[in-house]
């Protein structure tokens, strides 16, 4: 768990009334030495679900230690259709890292000598070095550690990128997640004033593109490079096959829809490493939402539906007023209903009239 103690200073970027950084986004972060900061080991776990640690710290800088293991494996991602799914810890999304702004993320990527091609990481968070991708690849049967400082706060991609077509064919076969960076102090409101949310889900769109054989069936192969060249020609298309959350058909509607209680305040995090999208959630609104996904800048508030572009993440808080379940989709319904880009919440909790009120039951037309 990332404790409060021993945990990074504030950053020279301090934050005016609205929550909106005093200084340029120009101004050098500061220079320590990461090789005298105090090391912590971040145990990751499977999306939608967070890491342990806080939400606002004080103290030095740490070095955050993270671990991924390179995957590569059978997926069943709709009833009867089977990929070769590259992942990162074996899930689709790869899990969420969270770090506070200034740390250090010292990441250890395992291509294990079973998988057959070569992987790396790119961090959209990462400065220089194609976002570390450029010292990070490594065939199988190899590993390689690299470190960078988180200096800007908000949530963003990292995914696979090993060059040229494989990265799209690594990231549209599910080689991607996000990180976390948090403000040293929390997140702010539209006000400046500090927000604590009760639970944070990580939800990742995936959009699939699977082949399918002259008789229309979806075709398997003996292994993952074997499918790169019918891929290639769905890809030309630009039309995904499938279009899913958290990378299988309904992981998180039904038995594995999210849970909340009236009250909570809740934390979403949204990211397509690959395409556009736009969120809504049926029943409720983005209470806040930091467009683009930074938190160095004043939360938007009230939103209906917020945008993910491509190759990014989003982060927003909404707080539950009434119980039920409610839906969390991309609003192009499409894709939501047809494909199963869609996401459940199940509330549970006391009715407020106030907000809603059914004034009579259905019957006949009486005018």
């Amino acid at each position: 768990m990332l404790s409060a103690c021993n945990q990074p200073k504030s950053s020279n970027q301090g934050q005016n009334s609205n929550g909106t950084s005093k200084t340029t986004v120009f101004a050098p972060s500061d220079k320590e030495n990461p090789d005298n900061l105090k090391h912590i080991t971040e145990d990751l776990v499977a999306p939608p679900f967070l890491p342990n640690y806080e939400q606002a710290v004080s103290g030095d800088p740490v070095v955050v230690e993270v671990k991924l293991t390179v995957e590569e494996k059978k997926l069943e991602i709709a009833p009867g259709v089977k990929i070769w799914a590259l992942t990162f810890n074996g899930s689709v999304p790869g899990p969420m890292i969270v770090v506070h702004q200034n740390d250090y993320v010292q990441l250890t990527l395992v291509n294990p000598s079973t998988n057959s091609l070569m992987h790396n990481i790119d961090f959209h968070a990462a400065t220089g070095a194609m976002g570390g991708g450029d010292l990070s690849l490594v065939n199988p049967g190899e590993q390689v550690t690299i470190r960078f400082k988180a200096t800007k706060s908000g949530v963003f991609v990292y995914h696979c990128a090993p060059g040229g077509t494989m990265v799209p064919l690594h990231v549209t076969s599910g080689m991607n997640g996000a990180i976390m960076v948090l403000p040293r102090e929390g997140l702010k409101d539209e006000n400046g004033n500090s927000v604590h949310y009760d639970k944070a889900f990580y939800i990742a769109e995936q959009d699939y593109y699977v082949p399918k054989d002259d008789k229309g069936k979806y075709k398997e192969y003996a292994k993952p490079s074997d499918a790169f060249d019918d891929m290639s020609k769905v890809f030309k298309t630009l039309t995904p096959t499938h279009i899913i959350f958290n990378g299988v058909t309904g992981s998180l509607t039904g038995k594995n829809a999210l849970k909340a209680n009236v009250g909570d305040k809740v934390l979403f995090i949204t990211s397509q490493a690959n395409r556009d999208t736009r969120i809504h959630l049926i029943g409720g609104h983005a209470d806040l939402v930091w467009l683009g996904g930074s938190f160095n800048d004043k939360p938007a508030t009230n939103y209906e539906s917020w945008p993910v572009v491509g190759g990014s993440a989003v982060a927003m808080i909404y707080q539950f007023r009434q119980p039920g379940t409610y839906a969390y989709l991309n609003h192009n319904l499409i894709e939501a209903f047809f494909f199963g880009a869609v996401a459940q919440v199940k509330v549970e909790g006391k009715w407020d009239d106030n907000l809603m009120k059914q004034i009579s039951k259905q019957g006949k037309i009486t005018n």
